[in-house]
């Protein structure tokens, strides 16, 4: 019996949020759709396969800016951009997971060449804006897996806030991490990538850096 595409999708990110990016297995997806493990093979070769066409359904579900307006400001649109790439990814569990080691495709072309049409316009060379907009989403996918993996338990976590009392910058700056949400603490995070961002074009822009 065969089973198309869409169904398969569904069905698949429903499994993730259940058993997570480590339980998911082809036979236990089969299973689940009613059909033998190789009638998926017909649309995905294997796990990989599989994953990547449900990071791209992650992302399509949760539609990003990726296209700034011509009156957009490049560090707003990085910013909310970076936003909703967040979003999208940890409205799913195991999304960052999901997502990492997964590369842009053909149908990414249009938007990569805008987004690089916008910088580039803003004043950053073709490189540099390439740079930016990974270390922009590596950060993003990074703080995600990090947020979405096992942390450690409330003892151990005591522990720690109790060893720290002997280290004065320390115990300050632990209780500013353990009283910010992971929101607060990514956006804080992109606001020092998009600094430099931002220092990097006033020296370009005044020809004290090379553009590259």
């Amino acid at each position: 019996m065969k089973v198309d595409r869409a169904r398969i999708l569904d069905e698949a990110l429903t499994l993730l949020n259940e058993v997570g990016v480590d339980g998911l297995t082809t036979r236990m997806l089969a299973a689940r759709l009613g059909v033998q493990q190789p009638a998926l093979y017909w649309h995905f070769r294997n796990k990989r396969a599989l994953l990547d066409a449900m990071n791209e359904e992650i992302l399509a579900r949760r539609p990003q800016r990726a296209l700034p307006a011509s009156s957009a400001e490049w560090r707003a649109f990085l910013e909310a951009n970076a936003g909703d790439f967040r979003d999208a990814l940890t409205a799913w569990r195991d999304g960052g997971r999901v997502h990492a080691g997964t590369e842009a495709g053909p149908h990414d072309l249009d938007r990569i060449e805008a987004q690089l049409r916008f910088l580039t316009e803003a004043g950053f060379s073709t490189a540099f804006a390439m740079d930016l907009m990974i270390a922009i989403s590596r950060y993003t996918v990074g703080c995600v897996v990090e947020e979405q993996a096992e942390g450690g338990d409330e003892a151990s976590r005591q522990a720690l806030e109790e060893s720290a009392r002997g280290y004065p910058l320390t115990a300050i700056a632990v209780r500013h991490y353990r009283t910010s949400s992971h929101k607060a603490a990514f956006e804080r995070g992109l606001r020092l990538l998009l600094d430099g961002a931002e220092a990097a074009l006033v020296a370009m822009v005044a020809g004290a850096s090379p553009q590259q």
